[in-house]
């Protein structure tokens, strides 16, 4: 009979919890390099350039297509032999971080340029031609009418993404990187295997946490937007 041991969960979540700030990171630095590549395939997919336009789409299939874990390996033993083949690059020594961020832009991108392709087709048309009637060029007209709008309505699923990549992004821990998970990988193997039920509901509640209150800061943006369009 599998024993389990309530307290020892409180006991483990601080050794977890010090591998955070390198989870919050890579999140980040995802999201942040991963909308600007998104928003990229969005503005190729809705433009008029049929070039772009299939390059995006193949890009977006192909990458939605891919198991997280297989790109990883892809990236993280593929990627190092590739740079030394084209570029004569050593990358031996970079970190593994890297590696996972590189993986999970590339997966992050293909599926935020949905959202944000469906948001920006969702919004009425006849906004643009008030905002050129009006006097304002197409940049401004976007910047100042569109964009808001599209933001407000990509809102939910942009968090759903944001979750979904969380998740995609515990799978690092199989190729070493200590990240959350990692870090329950390793105290579990620091105690002989014993205790792993007690260390992943640690590394679950940590998980619970991040997602609750990016759940509760994207209501709270909802309804900022709401009010401010009030």
């Amino acid at each position: 009979m599998v024993s389990y041991t309530p307290s020892y969960v409180f006991k483990f979540l601080p050794t977890i919890i010090a591998a955070l700030p390198l989870t919050l990171w890579v999140i980040f630095l995802t999201v942040l390099l991963g909308s600007i590549l998104g928003a990229g395939l969005a503005w190729a997919q809705v433009g008029s350039d049929t070039g772009l336009a299939g390059f995006a789409k193949a890009y977006v299939f192909t990458l939605r297509c891919t198991p997280p874990i297989v790109l990883l390996f892809l990236v993280f033993y593929g990627l190092p032999k590739f740079l030394t083949w084209w570029l004569h690059l050593d990358v031996d020594g970079w970190s593994r971080t890297i590696f996972v961020v590189v993986t999970m832009v590339l997966l992050f991108a293909a599926s935020i340029s949905e959202v944000f392709k469906a948001a920006y087709l969702a919004v009425p048309k006849g906004q643009l031609e008030a905002g050129l009637s009006i006097g304002l060029t197409g940049y401004q007209t976007f910047i100042r009418i569109l964009l808001p709008q599209t933001f407000k309505i990509a809102l939910p699923n942009m968090t759903t993404a944001v979750l979904n990549l969380m998740k995609d992004a515990a799978l690092a821990y199989t190729i070493g990187l200590v990240d959350i998970m990692g870090a329950g990988n390793l105290l579990i193997s620091r105690n002989l295997g014993n205790y792993s039920l007690e260390t992943y509901t640690a590394v679950a509640l940590i998980y619970w946490g991040l997602a609750l209150v990016l759940t509760a800061l994207s209501y709270l943006m909802e309804h900022s937007l709401d009010k401010g369009n009030g």
